[in-house]
């Protein structure tokens, strides 16, 4: 349904733009029908790039980006439009994406302005209580109250009922609970799962490992912009095939056995030039070749990959 093909995104920094800044380098993945793809890395590794040139919010310096075998930066007028009643976005902090002085509910008078103008309002009614029901709110509850009324899940609650107002078929769902408490963030995950019984597909972005392993279907694990492992999830959690994988693993704590005092890390330079694997400065097995030139990334079990001269 959605595939990103060496999809690069480079920053221009510096007073005068002549310093470069690669914060996605050539990302290629699919997320097929009904998936649940969580993309999983460090604070800076590019997660929220990659989900943002999906929402053509910003546009890739280079590489394709193709929803249902369509170019979406290649679309036009009405049929960015129609992109966007297909694919749609909720993000980190839900209170952000609200305006203080207005009713949270304006959002869905905006979708019924845009989208809906023809619908009568009985019709409406019946399709936004059908959405917010769908999402666990009791519209009476809810509707005509201002954003600091509304608790930060009610708020994640609305944005993804706005979302199916649109009968989208893929959710952008970028760190969506990582600002709300436990209770709330079982809540939500569950209802992601639910609507992906219902045919919707989802990129779960996220850094917490423990949440991607719950939700989703595949993983796919970056660093520095490169896509360093991939493949089923059970798999990639079960038997991490990266070093950078093996590191985030071995550092979520754990209850049943005490903690660990975390090794010395690695800090060398890259002696031969930058073209090596984004990883050897921090990797704890890298050879002379891993500073040299750069792994691809290899299918070394059905469906899993892994970029890692050492592994594939």
């Amino acid at each position: 349904m959605l595939s990103l093909e060496k999809v690069t995104k480079i920053y221009r920094t510096g007073a005068l733009g002549l310093r470069k800044l690669v914060a996605v380098s050539e990302v290629s993945f699919e997320i097929g029908e009904k998936e649940i793809v969580a993309l999983i890395g460090e604070s800076g590794s590019g997660k929220s790039t990659i989900g943002k040139m999906i929402l053509r919010l910003i546009s890739p310096t280079s590489g394709t980006i193709r929803f249902e075998g369509k170019d979406i930066f290649s679309l036009q007028g009405q049929a960015v439009k129609d992109y966007y009643q297909r694919v749609q976005g909720v993000f980190q902090d839900p209170f952000a994406s609200y305006n203080p002085i207005f009713k949270a509910d304006r959002i869905f008078k905006m979708i019924r302005e845009e989208f809906f103008p023809g619908l009568r309002p009985s019709q409406w009614e019946q399709k936004l209580e059908e959405a917010l029901r769908a999402v666990g709110l009791n519209p009476p509850d809810v509707l005509g109250k201002y954003p600091h009324q509304l608790s930060g899940g009610q708020l994640q609650r609305f944005l993804i009922a706005r979302a199916l107002l649109l009968d989208i078929r893929l959710l952008v769902a970028d760190e969506i609970i990582s600002m709300l408490d436990a209770s709330t963030r079982v809540d939500v995950l569950n209802l992601l799962a639910d609507l992906r019984e219902r045919g919707l597909s989802i990129l779960f972005i996220t850094h917490d490992l423990s949440l991607g392993h719950y939700i989703s279907d595949r993983s796919i694990v970056l660093y520095k912009g490169h896509i360093v492992e991939l493949g089923p999830t059970e798999r990639v959690y079960a038997r991490p095939l990266h070093p950078y994988t093996e590191m985030l693993m071995a550092s979520v704590p754990r209850l049943d056995q005490k903690w660990a005092r975390a090794p010395a890390r690695i800090e060398r330079n890259m002696i031969y030039g930058s073209s090596g694997c984004v990883y050897y400065g921090r990797c704890p097995i890298a050879q002379e070749i891993c500073a040299r030139r750069a792994p691809e990334l290899v299918e070394v079990e059905a469906g899993h990959h892994v970029a890692c001269h050492m592994r594939s």
